[in-house]
């Protein structure tokens, strides 16, 4: 099993702009000395808690500070911009990683970014859709381009300059393309039928309970077998809160306090989500009352913390209620305490993860 890192990012509010971005890159750059495989970055333009208003920007940011972990997006809210746009940089952005990028992709979850890009009232789902298929057109394709649709047309019929040069478009580097990973956080959401249909690969949210998860993966092999593919768990990203500490008491004290930034993390999403009718992400069944939905609730079931061998054997554990999967990715959170935070970063990978693969071999 594989170890990725994911930070949305999210810090306090009213917290130093430059300090949360500052503490953001070192994550990365620890994941990357720590062997971590891969490290996605979120993004938003209008929300004063996640600050990373573009994850491309701040991968390339992080493209020489970085030797081996793959850097990947996560995610581009695709109807958020122009597939043009998205197509250049990120061919860009794989060239400049030699190869490192993975290509996370959504339609966008944030409402007030949907106000600020004009997509409130607007079909984003068909938007997301077409985004990446004019995309994946681009990179197929030769100048000149004439790619149609019903939300952005892409041209360059009337400027191109045979053998200059002008009018096309930059390719990436893997090719066809970058690995393309789509984030899911509905538990029954319909974008694991698309995601297997054009053989992306899932990553489902750290906000969802072990049910959810195992539906994802049903649901995502139902999916496969009804496109004519084969799937592979080694695809499947599972995304959970941990906090792995020396003692069982600090790792309980800082990972499941009411005032603990893993507290802080669940707070703001769980506002969120109640904003805008989504709280059954948090449920363990449709039919479950949101009464039920308490702070404390959803700490004890959303985190995992401990020891490294407690934490070793609830990954275990998860792993045999949800099926195998490929990689288990550490949700990043706020540093609170700068020490603690790395502490257990640097045991999730040296000691916490030997002994779940171990454990895994042993099974197989």
């Amino acid at each position: 099993m594989n170890l990725g890192y994911f930070t949305m990012p999210l810090h306090p509010l009213g917290s130093d702009y430059r300090k949360n971005l500052e503490q953001d890159r070192q994550a990365a750059v620890l994941a990357d000395q720590l062997g971590f495989s891969e490290a996605f970055f979120g993004e938003h333009v209008s929300d004063a808690t996640e600050q990373i208003t573009s994850c491309l920007m701040f991968i390339a940011y992080l493209a020489s500070q970085t030797s081996q972990i793959k850097l990947g997006s996560g995610v581009l809210n695709l109807p958020n911009g122009h597939p043009a746009a998205f197509a250049a940089q990120v061919a860009m952005i794989d060239t400049l990683l030699n190869g490192r990028f993975i290509m996370g992709i959504g339609p966008g979850g944030l409402a007030s970014d949907w106000e600020v890009f004009e997509t409130l009232d607007k079909d984003r789902q068909s938007m997301f859709v077409e985004c990446i298929d004019h995309i994946l057109a681009i990179w197929e394709r030769d100048a000149p381009y004439d790619i149609s649709g019903e939300h952005w047309n892409i041209s360059t019929k009337r400027t191109n300059v045979s053998g200059s040069g002008v009018g096309t478009m930059p390719k990436p580097l893997q090719r066809p393309h970058p690995e393309i990973v789509s984030t899911v956080l509905s538990p029954d959401s319909k974008g694991l039928a698309i995601a297997a249909a054009r053989d992306w690969h899932p990553m489902s949210s750290n906000y969802l309970q072990t049910q959810s998860l195992r539906n994802h993966w049903n649901n995502y092999n139902v999916a496969c077998r009804a496109n004519g593919a084969a799937t592979n768990p080694k695809n499947w990203r599972v995304v959970r809160n941990i906090f792995v500490a020396n003692d069982e008491e600090s790792a309980v004290n800082y990972a499941k306090s009411a005032d603990g930034p893993y507290a802080h993390n669940i707070q703001q999403i769980y506002e969120k989500l109640s904003r805008s009718g989504r709280l059954a992400v948090f449920k363990e069944s449709p039919d479950q009352p949101e009464s039920d939905l308490t702070l404390p609730y959803l700490i004890d079931r959303l985190v995992i913390a401990g020891t490294p061998t407690q934490v070793c054997d609830q990954i275990v554990a998860l792993r045999e209620k949800t099926g195998p999967f490929g990689t288990i990715v550490y949700a990043g959170v706020d540093w609170a305490d700068d020490k603690l935070a790395r502490c257990s970063m640097e045991l999730m990978a040296k000691s916490v993860m030997p002994m779940v693969n171990k454990a895994v071999n042993e099974g197989a």
